[in-house]
């Protein structure tokens, strides 16, 4: 058996390796490394996937939610209301942008935003609802988008954690993930269920005015070359990436199905296991499972992760500061906010290795493995 690794790169690269060289070889060939066909050809090709009318590559997903944010028009001060149990720049870009975070809790089976929560936080300064789709798991979007519209709040989905995932509504409709709200966000670090061979990220909108407005922020504020109508930035995907992207996007649907195979042979493993709680599938949700993370209860989860280790197991805690404790946002005053699920999910979780080319010998040896070290 090869070494386990979180995600095992180098594997998924080599079923594809053919189709990947060409690709990056026709770009260096073409010379067109900036803004190059590739780039067009991909946010064709994933507007179609997405079924939005509009993609926007970028550099990386920070970029994109970024870029988002400056494209509404927000003031310093304004209120922004997204989930504390995420990555950091969910709201990292809140901050840059000195705009106001303001923390709601999660579910703790879905790890998502909690409804009733956003409910509870919303005030006349608020100007954004970011929701995440946390892990690959969708956020319950139909009573958001009800009570977004409610309030007249645009949403911002941060997808950069279950492209490829989708959303059933009560009325039997299914939309992908990143297409529901105002604009969508996502990111092609390499790790991601649609991972590119270095940073990349894209927004998507099905408005067109704002579409227009997104590209001019990306691309230093212009829409005529040398005419700067906004302040912006520059953030764009390059060509060889874009290429690598179109070839990935092809499987991408494949590759979510390996990861709930593996899913599959995890929570049968476990589920018998008082000490452990496996991922939650809520129904309205297609779970793509771009991290495996179980609950862990009566049980030092940091010893664990050390045992593991030792056994060549490697695991993440995901994550073991939420944002609303992180030293960078302390200027809000939020450290004490009381929000009992996510406070507890920093203390219980952990995540196993999680990727497309998973074996059974291998997820044997991992769940074996888990299961004596709690024994």
């Amino acid at each position: 058996m090869q070494q386990l690794q979180m995600v095992d790169l180098k594997r998924q690269y080599h079923k594809i390796k053919s189709e990947i060289d060409t690709a990056v070889l026709n770009v260096i060939e073409s010379t067109a490394y900036i803004n190059g066909p590739e780039v067009n050809h991909f946010a064709t090709e994933l507007a179609a996937y997405l079924d939005v009318k509009h993609v926007i590559p970028c550099a990386n997903g920070t970029d994109a939610l970024q870029i988002a944010l400056m494209a509404l028009g927000l003031k310093p001060g304004d209120e922004v209301i997204t989930a504390s149990y995420t990555y950091i720049a969910t709201v990292e870009v809140v901050a840059l942008l000195r705009l106001t975070p303001v923390f709601v809790d999660v579910d703790s089976d879905t790890f998502t935003m909690n409804i009733d929560s956003v409910r509870k936080a919303i005030s006349p300064k608020t100007k954004v609802i970011i929701p995440v789709h946390l892990y690959g798991q969708a956020v319950n979007m139909e009573p958001l988008i009800a009570l977004a519209k409610e309030h007249n709040i645009p949403l911002i989905e941060d997808n950069a954690q279950a492209i490829g995932s989708s959303y059933t509504f009560s009325d039997g409709t299914v939309k992908k993930t990143g297409s529901m709200g105002t604009i969508g966000c996502t990111s092609f670090f390499p790790s991601k269920n649609l991972g590119g061979y270095g940073d990349g990220g894209a927004i998507f909108t099905n408005d067109d005015e704002l579409a227009t407005t997104l590209r001019m922020v990306a691309n230093h504020g212009q829409n005529k070359r040398y005419y700067h109508e906004m302040v912006g930035c520059n953030s764009r995907l390059d060509s060889i990436q874009a290429a690598i992207l179109r070839i990935k996007l092809r499987h991408l649907d494949e590759y979510c199905d390996a990861r709930r195979t593996a899913a599959d042979y995890y929570d049968n493993a476990f589920k018998n296991n008082p000490k452990i709680i496996t991922p939650y599938r809520a129904p309205y949700s297609h779970h793509v499972f771009h991290q495996y993370t179980l609950q862990m209860k009566g049980v030092d989860r940091d010893k664990l992760q050390q045992q593991l280790a030792e056994r060549n197991v490697p695991s993440m805690i995901y994550y073991p500061v939420p944002c609303h404790k992180q030293n960078m946002l302390k200027e809000y005053g939020t450290a004490n906010m009381h929000l009992p699920v996510t406070d507890m999910l920093q203390d219980c979780v952990i995540s196993l290795p999680m990727h497309t080319e998973l074996t059974e010998e291998e997820l044997s040896y991992i769940t074996k493995n888990l299961l004596e070290a709690i024994s």
